[in-house]
């Protein structure tokens, strides 16, 4: 189906049993109190939702035709798969992704990734630390073409195809230490034949004892390699940073949380990118104040160090109606003694982006991390071409605490409200009320609709198609102070 990326954060949420019962609520079960529904829940755009489904999985050949184990016995990741599939739309929404989108919506927490042909020097420490703080992570290897998703290499890997990462350990191999990494194919099979592989012969010159710890010689899609083979192979590294609220333990340094929705309209706050100069200051705006510098006195470096995540909301949802993920991004600006107000077109023409995210790009989120000094910024999200409706969920994770607020300007109307009275009223409409209404003077919605296009086909000077019966029924609504869905 395409949702690989799926069954790879499915597979690392196993990994942490806290995370997995807040996501799949204990005293679930198809014996005690079964009444044939399962509940999940899952994270979206800042609050947890629950969903409900039935016990019902598509099949084919008496064979589950999705997400299904090894042993054919367990069932709840194929349910949990179905909830996941409900909250999206539909099965075929979840085709395509990439494996930080399942990590959030999971755990709610916020997610980043490395290209391994540019990874930094200190990546296998970042792997280590992150498997020790209960993060989830995630690999994959590129493909050039369509031709090649799924393809499997001659050592085995599978290109196009989620992975998740297990673990880190460094071996004593021969005098000297090897840094290994350990990987599993949610397919549960298919796995890695190269060095350090299950049967290889490398692991004939560690440690016994250490062997036995590491290893099980089974064809369970779980395998090590060594870390520079893993540089060398797959293309792409995921970590899902945890929210202070999933992280329990007092032991684990927690980030700060900052989250802001906001929306894209047509006409008034889509302005697009940077590209666009006279339209780009109408999009939203908000300001992060950065007080404090981070507590790291032994990496040389100043500054407060934050992760932007800028996440639009229902877009899978939104491809049964033939729109897909916008290309978005964030640029990040620095307020110099401004108050706070919408920052106008001069100002962005006249002063260039303090950072901004590495691309704009049509996937559910982009995300960067940022170090600078300690001050006041404005963020600006915004889509790469204007006048493209949607809306967003960004969120701000800081080593400390941040202050936000949204930046615009102070909108005041005093409207004097016109004296109207029934003297007022067309007569020709008062007569054509009165033939429907009859002597109670009461109108149903069918009724209303029926005046409204009468009235709106005598005026030739209006181009329009007419109201619709979902207008004149909300219409009815607001008007109905009895519910009776009557209009007086």
């Amino acid at each position: 189906m395409g949702d690989c990326w799926l069954l790879a954060a499915i597979a690392s949420l196993t990994l942490n049993e806290q995370i997995l019962s807040r996501v799949v609520p204990k005293d679930q079960s198809f014996q005690e109190n079964y009444a044939g529904i399962f509940h999940f829940q899952f994270w979206q755009f800042g609050e947890w939702v629950d969903v409900v489904i039935d016990d019902r999985l598509p099949t084919k050949n008496g064979e589950l035709v999705f997400v299904h184990s090894a042993e054919g016995s367990e069932f709840w990741s194929a349910l949990m798969e179905k909830a996941y599939a409900k909250l999206n739309g539909s099965y075929e929404a979840l085709s395509g992704g990439a494996t930080t989108e399942g990590f959030e919506d999971f755990t709610g927490g916020l997610a980043e990734w490395y290209e391994l042909k540019k990874a930094p020097n200190n990546l296998y420490k970042i792997i280590q630390k992150a498997l020790k703080t209960g993060s989830l992570l995630g690999c994959s290897i590129d493909i050039t073409s369509a031709a090649e998703t799924e393809a499997i290499t001659f050592q085995k890997l599978v290109k196009g195809h989620a992975y998740s990462v297990t673990a880190a350990e460094e071996v004593d191999y021969r005098g000297s230490m090897v840094k290994l990494i350990r990987i599993r194919n949610p397919w549960g099979d298919v796995e890695w034949t190269g060095a350090w592989s299950d049967n290889s012969s490398e692991w004939n010159s560690v440690d016994p004892s250490e062997r036995d710890r590491l290893i099980k010689r089974c064809n369970d899609g779980e395998f090590w390699m060594s870390f520079s083979d893993f540089l060398r192979h797959f293309s792409r590294l995921e970590i899902c940073n945890l929210t202070p609220d999933t992280l329990s333990s007092e032991k684990y340094k927690k980030w700060s949380l900052v989250k802001m929705d906001g929306m894209w309209r047509r006409g008034s706050t889509a302005g697009g990118c940077r590209n666009f100069p006279d339209t780009f200051w109408m999009n939203p705006q908000y300001m992060i104040k950065l007080n404090e510098e981070d507590d790291d006195p032994d990496d040389g470096e100043e500054g407060c160090t934050f992760i932007v995540g800028l996440i639009q909301k229902n877009r899978r949802k939104a491809r049964k109606v033939g729109e897909d993920m916008h290309t978005i991004g964030f640029a990040i600006y620095e307020m110099r003694g401004q108050t706070n107000v919408h920052l106008n077109r001069d100002f962005f023409l006249r002063n260039k982006a303090k950072d901004r995210s590495d691309t704009f790009i049509n996937l559910r989120e982009v995300l960067n991390r940022f170090r600078l000094p300690a001050g006041e910024y404005v963020i600006v999200p915004s889509t790469f071409e204007p006048h493209k409706v949607g809306d967003f969920c960004m969120r701000v994770f800081s080593e400390k605490n941040a202050e936000s607020q949204v930046v615009d300007d102070k909108i005041e109307a005093n409207i004097d409200e016109p004296d109207l009275s029934e003297d007022h009223i067309d007569a020709n409409f008062r007569k054509l009320f009165l033939q429907l209404a009859g002597e109670d003077k009461e109108i149903s919605a069918f009724e209303l609709h029926g005046i409204l296009q009468k009235v709106i086909s005598r005026q030739t000077d209006i181009k329009s198609d007419g109201f619709s019966l979902e207008t004149c029924k909300t219409i009815v609504d607001l008007l109905d102070v009895s519910f009776l869905f009557l209009v007086y």
